[in-house]
């Protein structure tokens, strides 16, 4: 099996199968491409001591299991906030995914912040409660993959409540298994964005087996860097009658809070 997500090969990456998502034999994960343009935001960001403090996401198309080119740019800048902008094309130069993502200064506050271990799961506690939580069988959700997955083999999950098979709120930590890109480390906030997308998966209130549930958004908000491996993510999915799925998340480290994700949902009936 492969060692990483994605092996880099000039200015493009190929994915490996561990990129592959749970809609699509043939395309990527949303976590992983997200992370891959977290990577290129870091390396454009300038050492003017701003913090990353929002990325979004739009997924224009599938991502295809196939050579994949990223470019990043600084949009603005200044003394207290900055733009970045970016994407992801194909090997014919469409345009797969577009992300922008904000930098500010780091608030001036003196004891002011929320409490550290707040959260909106009471049960997602750390350190050994993180081993001590059943490592989930995801093979049960996508008994269907006869392939390796991002979610079943980049990613260790441990639900702390609900799983992928249960309707509703759920809530698990999640740890990469693998470097995003081969013979590198994988930063803190990379490995938050490859968490952030699994929002809609664990928190679904409609079967996998005869609905589509595709997030063709994501927008995360970051209140610091992860101090850890493990991330823990606590989603819930809403859809109105009529109207549209919304998924949101709470997301934390051993520490504490680190920040929130949302998507919106593309529902639609398979059989």
């Amino acid at each position: 099996m492969a060692q990483s997500i994605f092996i880099p090969d000039g200015p493009r990456f190929a994915p490996t199968e561990l990129a592959r998502g749970p809609w699509d034999p043939e395309a990527q994960h949303g976590g992983a491409p997200a992370a891959l343009l977290v990577r290129a935001f870091e390396r454009v960001a300038g050492a003017d001591g701003l913090l990353f403090a929002r990325v979004s996401y739009e997924f224009l198309r599938p991502v295809p299991l196939a050579a994949i080119e990223v470019r990043a740019e600084v949009a603005r800048s200044g003394r207290r906030s900055a733009l970045l902008e970016g994407s992801i094309v194909d090997g014919d130069g469409r345009e797969l995914v577009r992300a922008r993502a904000l930098r500010v200064r780091a608030a001036e506050t003196a004891g002011h912040g929320a409490p550290r271990n707040s959260s909106a799961n009471s049960g997602a506690t750390p350190g050994a409660e993180i081993r001590s939580q059943d490592k989930s069988d995801s093979s049960e959700a996508f008994a269907w993959a006869t392939q390796p997955m991002f979610a079943t083999d980049a990613m260790e999950i441990r639900f702390t409540h609900g799983h992928f098979v249960k309707r509703g709120p759920a809530g698990a930590w999640f740890r990469l298994l693998v470097p995003l890109v081969a013979d590198e480390s994988t930063s803190p906030l990379q490995r938050l964005a490859a968490t952030a997308d699994f929002g809609n998966g664990i928190s679904s209130i409609v079967s996998w087996e005869d609905h589509l549930f595709i997030n063709p958004d994501l927008t995360l908000y970051i209140e610091r860097e992860p101090s850890a491996e493990w991330i823990h993510l606590d989603a819930e999915t809403r859809i109105a009658p009529d109207g549209i799925g919304i998924a949101t998340g709470v997301l934390r480290d051993e520490q504490g809070p680190v920040g929130r994700a949302s998507q919106a949902l593309v529902i639609q009936r398979t059989r």
